[in-house]
């Protein structure tokens, strides 16, 4: 079995056909799906969509391009939002210097919200970071020496240095379908060097599809390939991959496991 952890059910390109969706997932072997939030009025929908469907789960977040359209957030709202049965991740989250959609204080004072939220409910924190890796590590560093919680870097692009320092500070990493790509060679030696305990695969679904599926919409189901692909280059079997990817999401998301 093989779980997708990190994709976007609501979107334009899934949401249409969301059942039919769900169903060649399935039938490619994916169990479970974490519906990833970015703002706060999708909240109800992706619950929604998680409470419908036993092995779908949710996420409540904002993402750091939305910061801007959040200056009221506060921590009370998302850990309320956290505390429905289908909620196990909090995010996604982060920072995002590439396109710089928000102010980067409003990004930041976001991104320790939810840490700090984490922190209180157990839930992982699920991270965007993108040319912000100095700030992205001084905040994770920073807040670690309040106390521990959990979190990932999903759609990892990173470099190698920033992969072993969140590493060191406890955190998985999960592995999108641009490692696929004939360009991602840096990324494909950070996906064999992740520690077998700690590497995650998605979609990031309807982005990114991995070979073969380039210039379509993605969809959950092709989290297969991009396991099949990272199987590969780590001279394990698709079977091996997956079931040490599942284990360790039902370890970091402990309350879909409950």
């Amino acid at each position: 079995m093989l779980v997708d952890s990190h994709c976007h059910l609501e979107y334009e390109g899934l949401v249409e056909n969301q059942a039919d969706v769900l169903d060649r997932a399935r039938n490619a072997g994916v169990g479970a799906f974490l519906n990833i939030s970015t703002k706060r009025d999708e909240w109800d929908r992706i619950i929604g969509t998680a409470a419908a469907q036993s092995d779908v789960w949710a996420s409540v977040g904002i993402h750091p391009h939305n910061a801007d359209d959040h200056p009221d957030l506060t921590r009370e709202e998302l850990l309320e939002a956290a505390s429905h049965p289908k909620v196990i991740g909090l995010g996604e989250t982060g920072l995002d210097y590439y396109y710089d959609h928000s102010d980067r204080e409003a990004q930041q004072r976001l991104f320790r919200i939810h840490i700090d939220v984490a922190r209180e409910t157990g839930l992982p924190v699920i991270i965007h970071t993108r040319d912000a890796e100095e700030d992205t590590l001084s905040i994770l560093t920073d807040e670690m020496e309040k106390g521990a919680f959990p979190a990932l870097i999903h759609c990892f692009t990173a470099s190698a240095a920033f992969g072993e320092a969140v590493l060191k500070l406890g955190l998985s990493i999960s592995i999108s379908g641009i490692v696929t790509f004939k360009n991602a060679k840096d990324l494909q030696e950070v996906a064999k060097a992740v520690p077998s305990g700690r590497l995650l695969v998605e979609t990031d679904s309807p982005f990114l599809a991995p070979v073969p599926h380039r210039g379509k919409p993605c969809e959950p189901g092709y989290v297969r390939d991009t396991a099949s692909f990272i199987a590969e280059l780590r001279g394990e079997t698709l079977e091996e991959l997956g079931t040490y990817t599942t284990e360790n999401f039902y370890s970091l998301f402990s309350k879909a496991a409950a």
